[in-house]
């Protein structure tokens, strides 16, 4: 036999020992079983046999995944198996849940009482600072008075009007009064008192829309700003009531005119409120005058006939009527003052199914002080439009 033959006998062993069944010699060092057989297979010369030989050899071996080395394979990380999701009739699944009161609108949520969402006393009714509000009512309406100021005067020198002017006792009143909060949390910051500090403007124009031969003209209209500070008190009343506010301001209020039509005047007041539900209020304030000198003052004695201090009831008897005395008195051995008497009318719905803001608005007026002009003249007006409130 020559050395060519060996890579052919060797193969021909190989083949031979796959051929066995896996029987291993008790004691030998090296059993003589299939797995063995890649000893063999390197007598082979030749290439492609020794090739053939390997390829034999390991389509008998069975398969199997290598074990992982602690020390070369990183542990295999083990995720979290989420909790399986269960539905219940009494919390069912969706896949945008919608609050169940369609009324909850952000910080005016219907589950606190007017009061508290108009002044924003806790953190539930915090609408943020420098946010546009309503403040008093903003409104259009058609107004008829027993009387109108048609030659303005005031006991002030050169506060005298020489000509009078043939205006109507019919025209068309206009409120716009909004309100922002530029200060929050300044003394009580806590989820259930938070106090305010606001800045508001109200407008009241008379216009003359019934009079085509005075071209319409605007007969007055008074500028009020003024600062406010709100501390929330929420005591409880015996009856049901509730407490809710104290606070104050400055309050400045002229009409913009020149002489001899100039009227305005400054004052400091303090104010509270108490609440009973969402269906009684009383809201009351009580001022003194910023003293002027007699050179700059342009309606003397004017706390006598607009008062020192008002107070105003308000009852709703359902969601949709709103009835409101407001009583102005000067606190003064002569007694005057003025009676406001409102009637606001829901018509509509608001924003989500809640109460609207559009109201049908009457009112009847009696007393000094319907405008700045006439702070020294008594009439009495009654007035049908429309009114927004607080939004």
């Amino acid at each position: 036999m020559n050395a060519f033959n060996a890579p052919t006998l060797a193969a021909a062993a190989v083949w031979s020992l796959l051929s066995l069944p896996a029987v291993a010699a008790p004691g030998s060092p090296v059993s003589s079983t299939p797995t063995d057989a890649w000893r063999l297979c390197t007598a082979a010369v030749d290439g492609a046999e020794r090739l053939a030989c390997f390829d034999a050899w390991a389509d008998k071996q069975p398969w199997q995944a290598p074990a992982a080395s602690a020390q070369t394979l990183p542990a295999e990380p083990t995720l979290p198996v989420p909790a399986p999701i269960v539905a219940t009739s009494a919390a069912p699944l969706t896949a945008d849940p919608m609050p169940a009161d369609p009324v909850v609108r952000g910080c005016n949520d219907a589950k606190y009482s007017a009061m508290t969402r108009f002044w924003e006393l806790t953190e539930g009714t915090d609408c943020g600072t420098f946010a546009v509000r309503g403040y008093r009512p903003m409104s259009i309406s058609a107004v008829a008075s027993n009387s109108v100021n048609r030659q303005p005067s005031s006991p002030a020198p050169d506060h005298q009007s020489t000509t009078a002017t043939d205006y109507r006792s019919t025209e068309t009143r206009l409120n716009i009064s909004v309100r922002t909060k530029i200060a929050k949390g300044l003394f009580a910051h806590t989820p259930e008192r938070k106090d305010s500090l606001w800045f508001g403007y109200t407008q009241q124009s008379y216009w003359q829309v019934f009079s085509p031969d005075l071209s319409r003209p605007f007969r007055t209209t008074d500028h009020e700003p003024e600062v406010i500070y709100v501390y929330p008190l929420s005591l409880s009343l015996p009856g049901g009531w509730n407490w809710a506010y104290a606070g104050g301001g400055l309050v400045h209020q002229s009409n913009g005119q020149s002489l001899p039509l100039s009227r305005s005047w400054n004052r400091w007041y303090l104010m509270t409120g108490l609440e009973k539900g969402n269906d009684f209020a009383i809201t009351s304030r009580i001022w003194k005058r910023v003293n002027e000198g007699a050179l700059s003052d342009d309606n003397p004695n004017i706390s006598d006939y607009l008062g020192r201090g008002e107070l105003t009831g308000t009852w709703n008897p359902n969601r949709v009527h709103t009835l409101s005395a407001t009583v102005r008195s000067s606190l003064g051995s002569t007694p005057r003052g003025s009676l406001r008497l409102e009637w606001l009318r829901t018509l509509g719905d608001g924003i989500g199914g809640g109460r609207s803001n559009l109201r049908l608005h009457t009112q009847l007026f009696s007393g000094y002080g319907d405008s700045l002009i006439d702070y020294n003249r008594k009439r009495t007006v009654f007035s049908v439009g429309f009114s927004l409130l607080d939004f």
